[in-house]
């Protein structure tokens, strides 16, 4: 069966109060939605108040009910994904990106888009995803394939609309059977056939909600450890009942810093706390990725320029100081000057011999069928520049190319002409992922750093990340905020709905 529009609103106009009504054409139940409440209704008692509703729409999905506060008067608001488009095929699963969202009034009052607008620029931006399977039991997007095999619940870091399914989970519906689970970041698939075999490699990169925003207004960590643009990519390759994943991450320097002032071309760096200060933080940061990735290696990418020296030597000063410094290598690579016109002579001859072993030690996770876990990665390399973009993409995709070898001769593909094809369908594969989690940060896509063409392209983004930036990223930042918090940040509804979301240190044992 075909993903299609497979839900249908309808509203009641005639006789106060408004109310409207859900369809799915996989439940003989609807939803209700009347005076702020949400009920289940079976379909004796859909039949019997149905005629008084008219159609209103068609929607390929929910995404749950958005709640705002405008004084003393809550808001809700129903969020539909009206246009999708797949982005391939996983398993038993198809991979949809979201192109187009309605929020419908459930008071039926047309001022309430102008509240919403900004919260639908940020959903309709191309960088949410969610995964539909005709069995009905869909692939977890925020799930890299090892989470999915041994535990398979959903890492709540990567489940970006989980404050509007809120509103029903109060009312005590089972949200499985109605809401999408969204997933920010970027999703490439490819299908590369091997002999008679055919594969499906893939690079996923998964955006953390817990400190979401635009490059501006985020920098640095929280009290509780997580960081601004922190992202965990995965590549990997299925091939009939098996499966290989490597997973890098990256993440703004631990520390609370910031970069105040209108931004343009080089950025003033201001460090926000003393060390005594930064250091609690600091170390829940470290001892949050022991926990969920095993061992740890930083790869810095910051150069020698005044902020980002004075960045580099507090972060190595911070590491030095903390319980983790024995166990946590830090490599600076200076990327800007070792990586000159887009040559990558130096990640070869200067990078690699510095982060070989570590890799060899930790290697890639390798499961199949008949054989259970084979092999589990046991670290990951943390990878850093100032913004986390350009630099830190060019560095993990180098990584990830280097450990495809290793990743195709567990499945049985070790012949070097098809190693080289994967390697170049992944190289183009990461160019995309880089451009994905660039424009969510920074508004445009990755710049090259290349040679003539390049430069010229990577010029023209550079002026639109500056207007960006500096003039439109506070609204799309509290249309973040509210999307993964739920309502304004200061209310007390807020507040409780925050206490009711499931972060991943009360997730992760």
């Amino acid at each position: 069966m075909a993903f299609s529009k497979g839900y249908r609103i309808y509203h009641k106009l005639e006789t106060p109060p408004y109310s409207v009504i859900v369809e799915s054409r996989s439940q003989e139940e609807c939803l209700l939605f009347e005076s702020g409440a949400v009920a289940v209704l079976s379909a004796a008692e859909k039949g019997a108040i149905k005629s008084t509703f008219s159609k209103m729409q068609d929607a390929y999905g929910m995404l749950g009910v958005l709640q705002l506060s405008v004084g003393d008067t809550m808001l809700h608001n129903l969020v539909l994904v009206t246009g999708c488009m797949s982005v391939g095929k996983v398993q038993d699963s198809e991979v949809f990106r979201v192109t187009a969202t309605e929020f419908v009034s459930l008071r039926n009052d047309p001022t309430d888009e102008d509240r919403v607008s900004d919260i639908r620029k940020v959903l309709n931006s191309g960088s949410f995803y969610f995964a539909w399977s005709s069995s009905g039991v869909s692939l977890d997007l925020s799930l890299n394939a090892n989470r999915r095999i041994k535990e398979d619940t959903t890492d709540h870091r990567f489940f970006w609309n989980q404050s509007l399914h809120l509103h029903l989970k109060h009312y005590g519906v089972n949200c499985e059977d109605w809401l999408l689970r969204l997933m920010c970041g970027g999703v490439e698939i490819r299908t590369i056939y091997a002999g008679h075999q055919q594969a499906k490699a893939c690079v996923i990169s998964r955006l953390s909600s817990e400190r979401a925003g635009t490059r501006f207004n985020v920098r640095g960590t929280n009290d509780d450890g997580q960081v601004a643009n922190f992202v965990e990519t995965e590549q990997v390759i299925f091939l009939d009942d098996k499966v290989s994943s490597f997973i890098q991450i990256r993440g703004s320097i631990p520390l609370f810093w910031e970069q105040p002032g209108i931004q343009v071309g080089s950025h003033r760096v201001k460090l926000s706390r003393g060390f005594e200060a930064n250091a609690p933080a600091f170390e829940r940061h470290f001892s949050s990725l022991k926990r969920l990735y095993g061992n740890q290696m930083v790869v810095n990418l910051l150069g020698m320029k005044e902020g980002e020296h004075m960045l580099t030597k507090a972060f190595q000063s911070h590491l030095n100081a903390s319980v983790h410094a024995s166990a946590v290598k830090m490599v600076n690579f200076d990327y800007h000057q070792m990586v000159r016109s887009g040559r990558a002579e130096k990640l070869q001859s200067v990078l690699k011999p510095q982060v070989s072993r570590f890799l060899d030690d930790c290697g890639v996770f390798y499961f199949s069928r008949d054989g259970g876990v084979q092999r589990c990665q046991t670290g990951t390399i943390r990878v850093n520049c100032l913004d986390c973009l350009d630099r830190t993409n060019s560095v993990q995709a180098y990584l990830a190319l280097e450990m495809v070898p290793q990743q195709m001769a567990d499945l049985g593909l070790e012949k070097s002409q098809l190693v080289g094809r994967f390697q170049e369908t992944f190289r183009s594969m990461w160019s995309l992922n880089g451009d994905s989690i660039s424009k969510i940060y920074a508004g445009t896509g990755a710049l090259e750093g290349k040679a003539k063409g390049g430069k010229l392209k990577d010029g023209a983004r550079s002026v639109t990340r500056t207007i960006q930036n500096n003039f439109f990223d506070n609204s799309k930042q509290e249309a973040i905020d509210i999307l993964c918090l739920g309502n304004t940040l200061n209310c007390d509804l807020a507040d409780k709905a925050r206490a009711l979301l499931t972060t991943s240190s009360l997730h992760v044992s």
